[in-house]
């Protein structure tokens, strides 16, 4: 039997051998990393093998390179691969091609191994025996054996090294496919990790309500999920010229760096990702010199920071650092901007419910300030005036509004008979339900029923949707129904019914509604005499006249003229934003003796255009406005009248205007035109001025 002498001096037989080898296949077989099952290749081999040095060469299909390790068998220590050595001037490329062993020697002179004869010499190697690896799947690399002795590896040796390459091949490609399968389940727990972190930012957005503490956790979990080394959020600030730090999860931060804090748009790298709305991803030494703050003392690191951009705009800025260079690969950067586009969600939505917020706060102050309104312009408090006559009417609101009969007022247009309706309905138990008012004279006579009574889906042309009607609206309140006396007779009787059996029908329908709605009516006809000429039913006449309330005219108010003429005064200089600081005794005099035929209506138009036309803090009334004659005078006393009343109101206005053109004129030292002339302090034109002066006959006073 053969036998082979081993580097020790041992000698064994052939069969020894391959025992030995089967031994050392299964002793490297339960190795399942590729670089502790290279250390143990150099431990186990020696029993069967004889080199100085060994090499694996592993290829990497997606590089096109191999990964060599190679070892001197005395010491274990790892021999760097020569830099200067191509891959296509190596064994290992020749026999991966090829899949043959190879045999090279010093003696060898093939030029295409020049440089590997080269290294040989440099580490005194003699002789090489490269075999490749091989499975039935798959090319795994080359396994070379090094001699320092000439001539150890002839054919029979390379054939038994064939064998050897054979059993290593197969653990080398177990090792590699563990390695693969380790590092594709690492990278499915990295998936699943960051699907998790994705659902967990998602609950966060559904279920944290405070804004701040949402940001706190897609920080937290991202720095965990990432390893990252310190996370966080930027907002634009309200100045638009800074980024607030609104969450920072950065435990080696230096105190100039805290939530709250406030970053420079021109000074950092965070406020040019903000205006370019393009992520930077770079070291931290380039972040540094770019303005970003952080540790002194870390060196190494890189930083991300990505734009929060939700419908095209740029809301912040979230940024990501790890210590170490080139931390952030594609993959990462891709999940980096899916929490991105998460948290710009969040950021919006924030926003919106900010704004949503604020509008609420408002509509709520406006609803205050409006319910307040209501309180004060609408019941008696609006009511203005200290006369026999009003408080009169007023009696009577207080008397019949905590009572649910009906009640007609009646009085001349523009005496304010809404506003007593809205009194009884404030002092009445049903303040807190709804004041439907109708002005029967505004709707057209086929439309007036479907407003009071509503109708159904299809009951008419036009009707392309059901409609609640006044009534419906009014349950367990009150509803004024203005100019009743227009109501067309046709539909008096269904406005009977209602009164007396609170029972109507809408248009179109069958089924019968019940309202519990009080009616305020009023009118400025003559209802009995409506009811003899047969305009107006005489039983629904009777049902309305239940408490009649009388409205005085304003010209039996006389009294109340002074308080409406200052409080309308008041009223709307402080809508225009005017300061009247007195009435002229004699205009006040003047429209205390005017008989207003339009009531409260009339003398509130003729104030506010007063307010208009005043040029000064004195009110100034336009006579032209007086020209009306008193209702239910003759002819000719009512032309007297008003002529009397006109005339005295020219001479009081004439009056008022001299006395504003001679105090601008003092003034002024009597300089009518330029910058400080009387006519820029009356706001005039110098011609007109000079007319009005002649007019008046105003001239300068002699020496």
């Amino acid at each position: 039997m053969r036998t082979e002498e081993l580097e020790d001096g041992s000698r064994l037989s052939a069969a020894t051998r391959y025992e030995s080898l089967v031994g050392v296949s299964n002793a490297i077989g339960t190795y399942r990393d590729p670089k502790e099952l290279f250390g143990a290749l150099v431990r186990e081999l020696h029993r069967v093998v004889r080199f100085d040095y060994i090499g694996v060469a592993i290829r990497d299909e997606k590089s096109n390179t191999f990964h060599r390790h190679c070892v001197d068998a005395q010491t274990e220590a790892a021999i760097p691969p020569d830099p200067e050595l191509g891959m296509e001037e190596s064994d290992a490329w020749w026999v991966y091609q090829n899949q043959e062993p190879l045999v090279t020697s010093l003696e060898t002179c093939d030029a295409r191994f020049s440089r590997l004869l080269e290294v040989l010499k440099k580490f005194g190697v003699h002789c090489l025996c490269t075999l490749p690896l091989t499975t039935a799947h798959s090319k795994v690399g080359t396994l070379t054996f090094g001699s320092k002795a000439p001539d150890v590896y002839p054919a029979d040796e390379v054939h038994f090294l064939s064998v050897v390459a054979e059993q290593i091949a197969l653990a080398f490609d177990n090792a590699l496919h563990f390695e693969a399968a380790q590092a594709s389940q690492r990278q499915l727990l990295k998936k699943s990790e960051r699907v998790g972190l994705l659902l967990e930012l998602t609950n966060h957005l559904v279920s944290n309500l405070e804004f701040r503490d949402l940001l706190r956790a897609v920080v937290a979990s991202t720095r965990r999920v990432m390893g990252c080394d310190g996370a966080g959020i930027t907002l634009a600030d309200s100045d638009n010229s800074h980024l607030r730090i609104y969450a920072l999860d950065f435990p080696l931060k230096d105190e100039s760096i805290q939530e709250e804090s406030l970053v420079s748009m021109d000074q950092d790298v965070s406020g040019a990702v903000f205006r370019t709305g393009k992520l930077w991803c770079g070291s931290l030494v380039e972040a540094r010199r770019l303005g970003m703050k952080g540790s002194a003392q870390i060196e190494v690191g890189t930083a991300c920071v990505l734009p929060l951009v939700s419908r095209g705009r740029v809301l912040g800025t979230f940024g990501v650092l790890k210590y170490q260079d080139n931390a952030f690969s594609g993959d990462d950067i891709e999940f980096l901007t899916q929490i991105g586009n998460q948290v710009a969600i969040a950021v919006e939505n924030a926003c919106a419910f900010g704004e949503i917020r604020e509008l609420k706060d408002q509509l709520s102050k406006e609803k205050l300030y409006l319910e307040d309104e209501i309180r004060t312009e609408m019941n008696f408090a609006q009511i203005i005036g200290n006369s026999t006559s009003l408080r009169k009417v007023l009696k009577h609101v207080e008397t019949v509004a905590p009572t649910d009969s009906t009640v007609l007022i009646y009085g001349e247009t523009g005496t304010g008979k809404e506003l007593i309706a809205r009194a009884i309905h404030d002092l009445s138990p049903r303040r807190a339900k709804p004041f439907v008012k109708l002005n029967c004279a505004a709707i057209p006579t086929g439309l007036l029923e479907s407003e009071l009574f509503g109708h159904e889906k299809g009951a008419f042309t036009g009707a392309i949707a059901q409609r609640i009607g006044r009534f419906e609206v009014a349950n367990g309140g009150s509803i004024f129904l203005d100019e009743i006396g227009e109501v067309p007779l046709e539909l008096q009787t269904k406005l009977l019914r209602v009164l007396q059996e609170r029972e109507f029908e809408r248009l179109g329908s069958s089924r019968t509604l019940r309202t519990d709605a009080r009616l305020i009516a009023a009118t400025n006809r003559d209802l009995e005499a409506m009811v003899s000429e047969q305009k107006f039913r005489s039983d629904l006449f009777f049902r309305l006249n239940v408490f009649p309330i009388h409205v005085p005219p304003l010209r039996e108010r006389q009294g109340d003229i002074p308080i409406l003429v200052r409080h309308f005064t008041e009223q709307f200089s402080r809508r225009m934003k005017k300061v009247m600081e007195t009435i002229p005794s004699a205009a006040m005099d003047a429209l205390s003796r005017y008989h207003w035929p339009g009531n409260i209506r009339e003398l509130q138009n003729v104030i506010e255009r007063a307010v208009i036309i005043s040029t000064g803090p004195a009110l100034s009334v336009d006579v032209a406005d007086l020209k009306f004659s008193k209702a239910g005078l003759p002819e000719e006393k009512a032309a007297t009248l008003n002529s009397k009343t006109n005339g005295a109101l020219r001479d009081v206005l004439k009056e008022t205007e001299r006395q504003q053109i001679l105090k601008a004129l003092k003034q002024s030292n009597w300089i009518v035109a330029g910058p400080n002339g009387a006519a820029d302090r009356l706001g005039m034109k110098r011609s007109t001025l000079r007319l009005r002066m002649h007019k008046l006959g105003i001239s300068r006073p002699t020496a």
